[in-house]
């Protein structure tokens, strides 16, 4: 098949086989540099999908460290309530102790005074 390729450039003159040699070679070396660079593009089409994914990954992480925090803040919000919450049940608790220890003195004054007067 070769030779009926090349029977066109039966009778042509040197130097015009030579010019198309040159430019046979130079088809030959644009399609081969045509290879490369197609070959560089896929590469870098590929390295761009896997950072593309990355980032995307990497965005849903964000997302879900991002509701994490707010669900521990709100936990941390709802824990300083219970603890104010708390602290306050227990001032309460602590001024009636204070109030019924006051009173359970004043309790034993009486008691002590009514002992006095009965030994008298």
């Amino acid at each position: 098949m070769s030779w009926a390729v090349e029977e066109w450039k039966e009778g042509l003159s040197p130097r015009i086989l030579q010019k198309i040699h040159e430019l046979e070679s130079q088809v030959d070396k644009l399609k081969k540099e045509r290879q490369q660079r197609q070959y560089q593009l896929e590469t870098l089409e590929a390295a761009l999908q896997k950072q593309k994914q990355k980032v995307e990954s990497e965005k849903n992480e964000s997302a879900i460290l991002k509701r994490e925090n707010q669900s521990l803040m709100e936990l941390c919000d709802n824990l300083e309530k219970a603890k104010q919450k708390i602290s306050h049940d227990l001032q309460v608790k602590e001024c009636q102790v204070n109030i019924q220890s006051g009173q359970l003195n004043s309790c034993k004054k009486d008691i002590e005074r009514l002992e006095q007067e009965l030994k008298r």
